[in-house]
């Protein structure tokens, strides 16, 4: 979940440019935790030269959304790739004349700003409603991880469709997660995004889609317009989406880091609050102390001025930062 700075902007995690405001005297490297990025990247192939010299061929666009579709349960005609999902966030507001937006959240603050930005009536909402023109949903939810079920949206959807309204879910954290994705058949006034760059930890490929059905996706692919996706990040997509076994794996080695990472915090006094397998929510007694704790150790993880007492925690790269992690959280 990202939030609003004092100036009105939005703060978002993995800017170690603050890290290092914060605590110049921090040791390096930095750990960054501030993200819910898989911290083990898919190891992406080499790349041809025309990747970078000749502009997408509409065959490569073709295939890399059949790949995501493949990876989604989608059909081909229902996916449309965008250079990520805030690309996405940031255009589908401006898709329709403004009217009352429903946000369930606590969530993802930039669903809220960019829906206002366009003009729309926003009210954040705490459950899944039909009161509205637009309805969006995080499913799963950042940072909490809570689920709505896939047949309350199908049927909210549907409600919503009746009176020419839309239902947007946010599957940013789906891919490895056992949640029922809406994408294999998108109701009417239904649209799903998914993200490329958390599930891969190749969050600089700026990669997502959207997946919908038709006269919605086709007004979408028409305002994205021609070459919006790079050749380097459709190369690399096409690669990753369709390795379904890598994917497999990346989901249970995950579940047993977020395993461990819940270990840790429970010795630290934290109550596991939600997550994901990439990233844990925590409550925890002095959370800015901690947080001040673990920047002066190089550690940066996710605090919310809007709930002083939670922090959220990425998962560790490697060994060494799990130890860097352990001992910081004893104050060792």
């Amino acid at each position: 979940m990202a939030s609003e700075t004092e100036e009105g902007s939005i703060r978002h995690g993995g800017d170690l440019g603050e890290a290092c405001r914060l605590f110049p005297q921090a040791p390096g490297p930095w750990i960054d935790l501030s993200t819910g990025i898989n911290p083990i990247p898919y190891p992406w192939p080499a790349l041809e030269a025309s990747a970078f010299t000749r502009l997408p061929a509409p065959a490569d666009l073709a295939a890399l959304e059949a790949a995501a579709a493949g990876a989604y349960g989608a059909k081909p005609d229902h996916v449309v790739a965008a250079p990520g999902t805030q690309a996405l966030i940031d255009l589908i507001p401006r898709l329709r004349p403004p009217g009352r937006v429903a946000v369930v959240g606590p969530t993802y603050a930039e669903h809220a700003a960019s829906w206002a930005r366009a003009g729309h009536a926003v009210a954040a909402v705490p459950d899944l409603t039909t009161a509205a023109d637009v309805v969006v949903v995080v499913n799963p939810n950042n940072p909490d991880g809570r689920v709505v079920p896939a047949r309350d949206l199908a049927a909210a959807a549907a409600r919503l469709a009746a009176r020419g309204g839309w239902l947007v879910v946010d599957e940013a954290f789906a891919d490895l997660e056992p949640v029922e994705s809406l994408c294999g058949a998108p109701p009417p006034g239904g649209l799903v995004l998914r993200s490329f760059g958390k599930t891969y930890g190749l969050a600089g490929v700026r990669l997502g889609f959207a997946v919908a059905g038709e006269p919605l996706i086709g007004r979408l692919r028409r305002a994205i317009g021609p070459w919006a996706v790079s050749g380097p990040a459709i190369a690399i997509g096409r690669c990753a989406l369709a390795d379904a076994v890598w994917r497999r794996e990346a989901a249970a080695r995950r579940g047993r880091d977020a395993a461990r990472l819940d270990g840790l915090l429970d010795a630290a006094g934290g109550r596991i609050v939600g997550g994901t397998v990439l990233f844990r929510t925590v409550d925890i007694r002095d959370a800015s102390g901690l947080f001040a704790r673990l920047g002066r150790a190089g550690i940066f993880v996710r605090r919310f001025e809007a709930a002083p007492g939670r922090l959220r925690f990425g998962l560790p790269p490697d060994e060494a930062a799990w130890t860097r992690l352990a001992a910081a959280l004893r104050g060792a």
